[in-house]
């Protein structure tokens, strides 16, 4: 993977389809990103959850286009797609089969129900302890076709049945679609959800010990087929650390609400000592198509938050105030998407729609250790999309707009994305960021983020309580201050 700016997007939203996306990026996007996620783009690409639900993980939606148009994405692009590890449709051909024959179906081993993990039945106690990114019980009851009942886990919604990732023809499965990914020119995969995959008696069921053997294992399967791997886990930042060293890359959840934090209170304090600690191999983001999740400086149980509870209070608070109450309006129980670790927000709301002071973050991000991702929202600094979150009632609507071409042409001439472009190019092509990272404070709101490469360097001033920026560097920078 090249240390370069990344895109991620979704096909349907920013492009169209592949060969558009291909366009775009080749076109009037040029030098702009080395890379990009491509957001799920299986069978259906629009299902309940936007394709982190497919039907059939193996295909590429028709609609969209083909393997081999990923393939030909692949060629000039580093290409990120995701491995859903812990679930699949309930609309799935296996799945719809178990509920036809139940036992007798070949795939019945491959989903996980309740009494596999609890065969006693599990008590308050353990249903208590497991780990849930909404709340109530994990688990779902599906009428078979002679009338039984089975009680299935469904960690995230009652349409996503979770696999049973010891079961060897689930293992074949999820081997399969790694074939297919590297017959693709797939460079990265995402292990989505992959902390929810092993559930274990008498523990929350998220990054247990066997988890953690689980993922080195996902991990060899996807070296051995030329890959690298990038592992999805919203949680304290304190598993982050962990995790990292294991695989190829890890995301720097905690980045974009310390940055937040940092422009709120004008102080760069809290977020100066987090990246004097940060895991260096990260993908840093300031937003995703999960909006900004704020469980990742949280504290939980006896780990220790990188803010106290009472300033992720505060936190969420600056952001519905920035942005107007529509934060509040997309998360949690008014919006359809019960959430404990997400504010559904564009980054440019969340900062009150002020440009000066998100160009500011994103020069942050840009310097911070790690491979920056941008998500498209992001990149062509989109608002709130209210009226998208009023049709469909879905709160992470709110930052998942629709760009046709007109749209896009009109975006790419706004100035703030303008400036974005610029500073992309450069940072790709400067020599530095290949290099040593270090940083230091000055006084209490200004960081100072530099990057060393033999006689190469580029340094980047950022004062949280004013919004400014400086950027200076050799070969120097583009005028973006």
């Amino acid at each position: 993977m090249r240390n370069g700016v990344q895109l991620i997007a979704y096909v349907n939203r920013l492009g169209g389809d592949l060969v558009g996306l291909r366009e775009l990026l080749e076109g009037p996007l040029s030098g702009v990103f080395t890379g990009v996620h491509v957001l799920p783009c299986f069978v259906p690409f629009d299902g309940a959850d936007a394709g982190f639900d497919p039907i059939d993980h193996r295909a590429v939606d028709p609609r969209l286009g083909s393997w081999e148009d990923v393939a030909a994405l692949g060629r000039s692009f580093d290409v990120t797609a995701d491995l859903i590890v812990n679930h699949m449709s309930s609309e799935s051909r296996e799945f719809r089969d178990v509920l036809e024959r139940g036992g007798a179906s070949p795939y019945a081993s491959m989903f996980l129900t309740a009494d596999r993990v609890f065969p006693g039945g599990a008590e308050d106690g353990d249903v208590a302890r497991i780990f849930r990114p909404r709340p109530g019980a994990p688990f779902t009851a599906f009428t078979l076709a002679d009338g039984s009942r089975a009680l299935m886990w469904t960690t995230f919604t009652p349409s996503q049945v979770d696999i049973d990732v010891t079961d060897d023809g689930a293992r074949r499965y999820l081997l399969d679609i790694l074939d297919r990914f590297a017959a693709a020119n797939i460079a990265q995969v995402r292990l989505d959800a992959v902390g929810y995959a092993v559930k274990t008696a008498g523990t929350s069921c998220f990054m247990a010990p066997e988890t953690f053997t689980f993922i080195d294992e996902l991990s060899r399967w996807v070296h051995e087929r030329g890959m690298e791997v990038l592992v999805e886990i919203h949680a304290n930042h304190t598993f982050q650390q962990a995790i990292a060293p294991r695989v190829d890359r890890v995301y720097d959840f905690a980045l974009p609400p310390l940055v937040l934090h940092a422009f709120s209170t004008g102080s760069a304090r809290v977020l100066g000592r987090w990246l004097e600690v940060a895991p260096r191999n990260a993908i840093t983001v300031l937003d995703t198509h999960d909006g900004i999740g704020v469980i990742d400086v949280a504290p939980d149980g006896d780990r220790p938050g990188l803010l106290s509870e009472r300033e992720v209070d505060a936190l969420v608070e600056s952001i519905h105030r920035a942005s107007g109450g529509e934060s509040r309006a997309a998360t949690g129980a008014a919006a359809r998407n019960l959430s404990r670790y997400q504010v559904n927000c564009t980054f440019l709301s969340a900062v009150g729609g002020d440009e000066q002071r998100y160009l500011a973050a994103r020069v942050l991000q840009l310097f911070a250790p790690g491979i920056p991702q941008v998500y498209y929202a992001g990149f062509l600094a989109a608002r709130n999309d209210m009226e998208l979150l009023a049709r469909t009632g879905i709160g992470r609507d709110i930052n998942r707009p629709y760009y046709d071409a007109e749209a896009m042409t009109a975006a790419l001439e706004r100035p703030v994305v303008r400036r974005q472009v610029e500073l992309f190019r450069w940072r790709n092509r400067h020599p530095a960021f290949g290099g040593e990272f270090s940083m230091r404070m000055e006084g209490e709101s200004v960081l100072v983020l530099r990057w060393d490469r033999d006689s190469a360097w580029a340094e980047a001033a950022v004062d949280v309580a004013t919004d400014t920026f400086s950027i200076a560097a050799s070969p120097p920078p583009p005028v973006l201050a």
